[in-house]
C-alpha cells in the first residue's frame, strides 16, 4: 500500500513539473518572464526625502506623480514616493538609515536640511555603497566640503534667486522713495545651503546702502517664525524691508506687519508661494515673490533617477551637458518673479537677465490651476 501511495505521489509531482514546462520554441522562457512579473508585483522605490512638512512639497509630490506617468514607471516595476521629514537633521539621518535596510529602495533624492551636517553626508554615502542612487534636490550639501556625496543636484540656483529678490526689493524701495535703511532676513535654518545662498544673493543685489540688520532662524517652528518678525520690528525700528526666505516666512511676515500696522513703512518680499501667501499678495500685503518650481523639480527628479537606474547615459548627458566643468553637476528648474496685478512697484525693466519669468499674480494662479496646484 505504501509503495502504491509513494508511486502515486511521485507521479503527481512529475505531472505538475511537466505541466509547468513549455516545449522548446513555444514562447518566452520562464527566465525571461518571471523577473518582470516579480518586479511589477513588488515595485522598487525611488524615495524623495523632504526637509520638513510644507505645502511646497505637495507641489513637488505632484511633479513626482506626473514624472512617474511620463516615464512609465509602473510598467517598469518602479514607483516614486515622497517621505516628509520632521524638520530636523536627526530625522533625516534616521530616515536614511532606515532606507539603507530596505531592499526595495532603488534610489533616493533628498533635500538636505543642513548643508554641513557630516552625519547626513555619511548616510548618503552609505546608501551609495549599497548600490542605491543618491541625488540632492532643492537643498544641496555644502559643495565645497561634501560635493562627492552626490553626483547631481536638481533645483534652484539659489544665489541667482536671491539676487533676483534683492533687485526687486531695491526697485520697490526706490519707487517708495527709500534710498537706504535696514532689513532682516528670515529662514528656517541660516546654515542651510539654499538659505545661505539666497540671503547672500539678496544682500549682494540690494546693495550696500541698505544694511542687513539680522538673519533670524526659526527651526521650522511657525510660532517662532512670527515671533521673530515681532522681535525684528522692536529691535530695529529703522527697518524698511522684511525678507522671507522659506515658504512659510511669507505669511508670517505679512500677518505680523498687519498686526503691528507697519505696512506703510515696510516693504515685504519673499520666496515661494504658499496658498495663504498668494492671498496675502492679492490683499496688497506682499510686494514681490520669487517663486521656484517644485512641480518641475519632481518631474526632473524622476527623469534623472530613472536614467541613473537604467544606465541611460544619453538622458543624463542631456540634463548635464557641462558635467565635469564648474557647477556642471547642477540642473536648474527656473524662477518666476510674481508681482501684484495692480500697480506693481517693480517693472520688467527693473530686473535684468533671462533666468526668470516676470509674471502677474493672476497669470501665476492660472498656471497653478492647470496642474491642480494651490501653491508653489
Amino acid at each position: 500500500m505504501r509503495a502504491i501511495l509513494s508511486a502515486s505521489l511521485i507521479a503527481c509531482v512529475m505531472a505538475v513539473i511537466c505541466g509547468c514546462s513549455k516545449p522548446s520554441g513555444s514562447g518566452p522562457s520562464d527566465s525571461a518572464t518571471a523577473p518582470a512579473a516579480a518586479a511589477v508585483g513588488n515595485p522598487k522605490r525611488f524615495v524623495f526625502i523632504t526637509n520638513g512638512d510644507d505645502p511646497f512639497w505637495d507641489a513637488c509630490n505632484a511633479g513626482l506623480v506626473e514624472g512617474g506617468k511620463r516615464s512609465g514607471l509602473a510598467a517598469k516595476g518602479l514607483r516614486a514616493v515622497m517621505e516628509k521629514g520632521n524638520g530636523t537633521a536627526q530625522g533625516q539621518i534616521e530616515k536614511l538609515r532606515q532606507l539603507a535596510s530596505q531592499a526595495d529602495v532603488a534610489a533616493v533624492a533628498i533635500s538636505v536640511i543642513q548643508a554641513e551636517n557630516a552625519a547626513i553626508v555619511e548616510e548618503m554615502k552609505n546608501l551609495a555603497t549599497k548600490g542605491v542612487k543618491v541625488i540632492t534636490v532643492d537643498g544641496d550639501v555644502n559643495r565645497g566640503m561634501f560635493r562627492d556625496a552626490r553626483p547631481y543636484y536638481i533645483g534652484t540656483d539659489n544665489i541667482v534667486g536671491g539676487r533676483l529678490l534683492g533687485a526687486a526689493a531695491k526697485a520697490i524701495l526706490a519707487a517708495r522713495g527709500k534710498a537706504s535703511g535696514g532689513y532682516v532676513q528670515f529662514a528656517g535654518f541660516t546654515d542651510n545651503d539654499n538659505s545661505r545662498a539666497r540671503m547672500n544673493g539678496f544682500k549682494e543685489a540690494i546693495g550696500d546702502a541698505f544694511k542687513e540688520a539680522d538673519r533670524m532662524s526659526d527651526e521650522m517652528d511657525l510660532a517662532r517664525a512670527r515671533d521673530n518678525v515681532r522681535t525684528a520690528l522692536v529691535n530695529h525700528p529703522d527697518l524698511v524691508a522684511l525678507v522671507g526666505i522659506w515658504a512659510y516666512n511669507a505669511p508670517a511676515i505679512a500677518e505680523v506687519v498687519e498686526e503691528r500696522k507697519a505696512r506703510d513703512r515696510i516693504t515685504t518680499v519673499t520666496f515661494d508661494a504658499q496658498a495663504v501667501a498668494i492671498e496675502r499678495m492679492a490683499a496688497g500685503q506682499i510686494d514681490a515673490m520669487v517663486v521656484q518650481n517644485p512641480f518641475e523639480m519632481g518631474i526632473q527628479t524622476v527623469r534623472l533617477l530613472l536614467a541613473m537606474h537604467d544606465g541611460d547615459e544619453a538622458t543624463i548627458k542631456e540634463m548635464f551637458p557641462r558635467f565635469g566643468e564648474p557647477d556642471g553637476d547642477i540642473y536648474t528648474t527656473g524662477l518666476r518673479l510674481i508681482v501684484p496685478d495692480t500697480d506693481p512697484l517693480v517693472k520688467p525693466a527693473d530686473i535684468q537677465g533671462s533666468d526668470h519669468e516676470y509674471m502677474p499674480l493672476s497669470t501665476f494662479r492660472s498656471w497653478l490651476a492647470t496642474y491642480g496646484l494651490s501653491s508653489s
